[in-house]
């Protein structure tokens, strides 16, 4: 089961998405980022991120250690920003923290064009996002860390964000497990991802007990008042059902044909070309700020 620690200190926002996590220290002096119930995605965000959070560190993918964390808005109250301390207070008691990584990168494109990613690595990523649906992993936006930067051991790619995957559970009756999806932008398509060996290691270990016990992990309250289920455990039941079904159809959905980085980089341009087509002409020299700088969990600038 996850651990439970307490928030003693609340250290400051992240402004990288919607959501606006936190940065705070524990009781058990650990530091975490902190997605909290009362956010604008609500609380299936925090159950597709321990649900395919720890999927991925049951497959050997590495992905940071997941708390549930106890929270007093009280802590944050010299937050400056009233919308922030709004979410504060919507957010009282249990939450969800994810281990902070210190001088973790975000994996940019300027960074993924001389980081070497083994395809076999790259094919076990995108196999657990086709599984999960995890259609917020792309080019522009990878949800993928680079960590340690410093040190004697050597940088690896990390696993964050998943609060966007499972597009079932927002429709239960409506979703094939079979159905694919369009991965040709993903974050490690160009590192020629092999899905099919993947698939071949992955699919057999995702068995119905793995999923129950992954599924067990899921606060009741977070389950709970789910329409057409009269229970929590109906509900993880529900999770197991359609995740092991999806993965018995992989054949069905998986991703294959990835366009190389010339492709990538001609698609963009023609991207750029139609945007510029129709405006002014003093505006066609101002530079496109779709990919304007965020601030991830670790302070790092994020280009996505």
């Amino acid at each position: 089961m996850l651990r439970e620690v307490t928030a003693t200190r609340y250290i400051e926002p992240l402004r990288s998405g919607g959501s606006v996590p936190g940065v705070v220290e524990a009781d058990d002096l650990g530091t975490y980022v902190v997605k909290f119930t009362g956010s604008a995605q609500g609380r299936k965000a925090l159950v597709a991120e321990v649900i395919v959070g720890e999927l991925a560190r049951a497959l050997g993918l590495r992905f940071p250690e997941l708390v549930l964390v106890h929270f007093d808005p009280a802590i944050a109250d010299d937050e400056p920003h009233q919308e922030v301390r709004g979410l504060h207070a919507a957010s009282a008691g249990l939450n969800l923290g994810m281990d902070h990584l210190p001088g973790a990168r975000d994996f940019t494109p300027e960074i993924a064009r001389v980081f070497p990613v083994d395809p076999l690595e790259a094919g076990k990523i995108v196999w657990l996002d086709a599984l999960t649906v995890n259609v917020d992993r792309t080019v522009h936006s990878s949800n993928l860390m680079v960590w340690p930067t410093l040190g004697v051991a050597p940088p690896r790619l990390w696993l964050i964000d998943h609060g966007a995957a499972l597009v079932f559970h927002h429709r239960w009756d409506a979703t094939d497990p079979r159905k694919a999806y369009d991965f040709r932008h993903h974050a490690l398509g160009h590192y020629g991802p092999d899905v099919r060996a993947a698939d071949a290691e992955l699919a057999p270990r995702v068995a119905e007990e793995l999923l129950r016990h992954i599924l067990a992990e899921v606060p009741d309250a977070w389950l709970a008042d789910e329409p057409g289920f009269a229970t929590a455990d109906e509900v993880r039941e529900a999770y197991v059902t359609y995740l092991h079904a999806r993965v018995q159809a992989s054949r069905d959905w998986l991703p294959t044909g990835f366009p190389t980085r010339e492709e990538l980089a001609a698609e963009e341009a023609l991207r750029t070309a139609k945007n510029q087509q129709g405006r002014p002409a003093w505006l066609k020299q101002v530079p496109d700020l779709h990919g304007k700088p965020a601030v991830r969990q670790d302070g790092s600038v994020h280009l996505g």
